[in-house]
């Protein structure tokens, strides 16, 4: 009675598709493959909805003879970078599961760390150009055989992003979209377009920026450039070199985890043009009447919305703030203070907003505020969390001048203008702040509010 069982199982077994043995993986190296150094060897593996967690080998001679690719599909090629050690990317499978949970498509893995993994950093940019040669002559046998080129989505992150300029530089900016994940900066900083990405090498290109002073790229690359908390150091990442390898490649890294989860969508992120990270922090960024009637860029995958605005424009560069962990997004507010004081004040403000059943702390310490009788001082607050309704707002002022007789800050307004919903501003006047004293009051509604 038990063989009909066992045959049945046996079956299933012989025609399963996907079995583990036959699912391609990244190549897996280690420290000695770095030090030996290795040669370019391409792989590219297929992923889509019908194979999402088992990577299918793809021919570079006839891809095609793959029946899950899928030609009228837009195809996403998701290009990694310097692997120093050899292993593959922490991030690579939960970026192409949400890639394919978000829309259905072709995404091929480009698996270049036999040519990546080098502990000779120079070798592995020499290899840019090779591994570009190669995709090109996969993208031009996709277009012979009738494959949109603008269906084509490249992100690269590191090298990986100048692969994919290199790539569409050779189909004269005709690939749709280039995204560049803090594309590397030592070997490309300060090189002519034609030796780096640049925003002619796809029909939108759109660069992420999260460690500029190291291993990133500083100056503008795209149609669009984000970047995240200044383009430098994250929040949440180690500052010291104690950390042990977190400290060099923690903000790199940054610029993956951050796109991701655009692509999921759940939490959205406002990127504000704007000329400086300092001008951002002082609130002279708000205004978003440019982009009318869709308002300033969302950051990420959805900033495709924008493309044609911001190809006219050109290039544009744009900031915003992000917490340390997911969900990345922040909840900002322009804050507009009119204060009545006689003499002239600095100082620094933190601002608690509470719901009654939870708060949200933020200190607006990135520099010293001026504060001067009858005229507005702004700032932006962007807090980790979006808290509604919000019941009460507490201050708290501090002049930072250590034993000097404490100051008193008069104030006639305040107003918190939200920046991500259609909330009414909240305001309140007549209110003295004592020096490193909190002030807990209830909003009011603002008198010049529509709302």
């Amino acid at each position: 009675m038990v063989w009909p069982v066992l045959v049945c199982v046996t079956l299933t077994l012989m025609f399963n598709p996907y079995r583990a043995q036959d699912c391609e993986e990244m190549t897996d190296l280690n420290l000695k493959d770095s030090l030996t150094g290795t040669s370019l060897s391409v792989r590219l593996l297929l992923y889509t909805r019908s194979n999402a967690s088992c990577g299918q080998l793809l021919s570079h001679q006839e891809p095609f003879s793959n029946p899950l690719f899928n030609l009228s599909s837009p195809s996403t090629f998701l290009i990694h970078g310097y692997r120093p050690t050899g292993s593959p990317p922490v991030w690579l499978a939960r970026f192409v599961q949400t890639l394919l949970q978000r829309r259905d498509m072709n995404v091929i893995v480009v698996d270049w760390n036999r040519g990546a993994t080098n502990i000779n950093y120079w070798k592995v940019v020499e290899n840019t150009r090779r591994v570009a040669k190669n995709l090109s002559q996969l993208i031009q046998k996709m277009k012979e055989e009738g494959a949109d080129l603008g269906s084509i989505h490249m992100i690269g992150v590191s090298l990986g992003a100048h692969i994919s300029g290199f790539t569409g530089a050779s189909f004269n900016g005709h690939i749709g979209r280039i995204t560049a994940l803090d594309p590397a900066g030592p070997e490309f900083n300060g090189r002519p377009p034609s030796e780096r990405l640049d925003p002619t090498d796809a029909q939108f290109v759109e660069v992420l920026h999260t460690d500029m002073d190291a291993l990133g790229y500083r100056d503008l690359l795209g149609h669009i450039d984000y970047y995240a908390n200044g383009g430098a150091d994250q929040p949440g990442c180690p500052r010291t070199i104690f950390s042990g390898s977190e400290y060099f490649k923690c903000d790199h890294q940054r610029s993956v985890f951050l796109y991701m989860s655009s692509v999921s969508g759940s939490c959205p992120i406002t990127a504000y043009p704007c000329e400086s990270y300092a001008l951002f922090l002082d609130g002279k960024c708000m205004n978003c009447s440019s982009f009318a009637p869709d308002g300033c860029p969302v950051f990420g995958y959805d900033s495709v919305r924008w493309r044609e605005r911001l190809v006219r424009l050109g290039q544009t560069r744009t900031y915003f703030q992000t917490n340390k962990a997911s969900p990345f997004c922040k909840f900002g507010y322009k804050v507009d203070i009119v204060t009545w004081n006689q003499k002239k004040h600095w100082g620094y403000l933190t601002i608690t907003l509470s719901s009654g059943l939870e708060e949200a702390r933020v200190e607006l310490n990135h520099k010293s505020l001026m504060f001067e009788r009858f005229v507005e001082s702004s700032v932006l607050a962007q807090f980790e969390r979006d808290v509604q309704p919000v019941k009460e707002i507490t201050l708290r002022f501090c002049s930072g001048k250590g034993i000097q007789p404490r100051k008193k800050l008069r104030l006639l307004s305040i107003r918190l203008t939200p920046l991500q919903k259609q909330l009414r501003p909240l305001c309140r006047y007549d209110l003295l702040l004592e020096e490193n004293k909190d002030v807990t009051f209830r909003p009011v509604p603002c008198e010049d509010s529509n709302f």
